[in-house]
């Protein structure tokens, strides 16, 4: 046993090494926008290392820089992340019976969708060692990652930290474009949130809010009303 749990630690490290390269470019990014909300190296790494979510992370800066309540810094990170609970379900279908429930916490505390990917892909059931593997390159590369681009915000010429601050930017759209290109229906609640968004300031309700009331209000009303008149359709397993 012990024997196959370090060969599974060990594929998880492989695999997981591209996905903590990437992260750690990533979270630069994200580094820019907490230096820009005022906070330090530690506060930038302590947070990524506690909250392995980039969208989620961002909208919390955000409700920070908009001086929120606790409530709407809340309600924004669930909203963010709830995508998160149904891959924790999914994956929790792969582990055998006898998995230990402290294996499946540990697991629960680092899902990403990079992560979940690989480790979804694994064939029969999943060891957690495998995981605990693609965690061990991933949480520092997003940590790490973080914290240097807080310090490089603080070291480098305001054009080029400006410049930097709209990486992140374009993580966002490299996740929402290709499901947008291959959903109709996607592609139209995408624009609609980039409209409702831009408008918002113009309509009644919404300009008495601030920016993390919108986002919720915004991202509640948008998704509830796709997902009621184009509700998504299961493909048949059993179609040829």
């Amino acid at each position: 046993m012990r024997k196959e749990n370090s060969t599974a630690l060990r594929s998880g490290i492989r695999d997981g090494m591209p996905i903590g390269i990437g992260y750690a470019a990533v979270a630069f990014s994200l580094g820019i926008a907490m230096r820009n909300a005022g906070m330090n190296a530690f506060q930038g790494f302590l947070i990524s290392m506690l909250n392995m979510a980039s969208a989620g992370e961002y909208a919390g800066v955000q409700v920070i820089m908009a001086d929120a309540a606790y409530i709407e810094m809340a309600l924004v990170t669930l909203i963010a992340n709830a995508r998160y609970m149904l891959m924790s379900t999914a994956l929790s279908q792969r582990f055998s019976e006898k998995t230990a429930f402290f294996h499946r916490l540990i697991v629960g505390y680092c899902i990403t969708d990079e992560l979940f990917g690989i480790a979804i892909n694994q064939e029969g059931y999943l060891n957690p060692f495998y995981y605990y593997g693609a965690m061990l390159v991933a949480i520092p590369g997003w940590s790490f990652g973080t914290a240097l681009g807080i310090i490089a915000g603080n070291v480098l010429p305001a054009r080029i930290v400006s410049a930097l601050s709209v990486a992140l930017y374009g993580m966002f759209l490299a996740i929402i474009i290709p499901p947008a290109r291959k959903d109709k229906i996607v592609a139209a609640t995408v624009i609609s949130g980039f409209a409702l968004s831009w408008c918002a300031p113009y309509i009644p309700f919404l300009k008495d809010l601030n920016a993390g009331m919108k986002t919720i209000v915004l991202t509640l009303v948008i998704a509830s009303l796709a997902a009621y008149f184009f509700p998504h359709q299961e493909e048949d397993s059993n179609e040829a």
